[in-house]
């Protein structure tokens, strides 16, 4: 049905599609640093995301603060960026996947 090429872009499609914030492709390619990288690099930017947020604590959810009278953090910009430059570098990734699969010999 597919061939060894074919078999190989697929699943690695699958692998960073399904576990690209664990690193699970990092690690499917047997590049076990990258994945730990990719696993704190993720995670400082979920971390970052929730605690630079505008809204989070108990003020706002118990009523004692008005949600309307929030200001936003302008540091929020940065893990908002480097989300962004890395969703570009997972959306490049499986673009490569792609074209190797379409390129697969027959």
């Amino acid at each position: 049905m597919f061939r060894k090429e074919e078999k190989k872009a697929i699943t690695r499609l699958l692998v960073l599609s399904i576990g690209w914030p664990a690193g699970l492709d990092r690690f499917y390619e047997g590049k076990s640093r990258d994945g730990i990288l990719s696993i704190i690099g993720w995670g400082l930017i979920l971390g970052g995301l929730i605690y630079l947020s505008p809204c989070h604590g108990h003020d706002y959810s118990a009523g004692q603060k008005i949600v309307n009278d929030m200001s936003v953090n302008p540091l929020i910009t940065l893990p908002l960026v480097l989300g962004a430059y890395g969703a570009i570098l997972i959306i490049r990734k499986g673009f490569r996947l792609l074209r190797q699969f379409e390129a697969a010999e027959d």
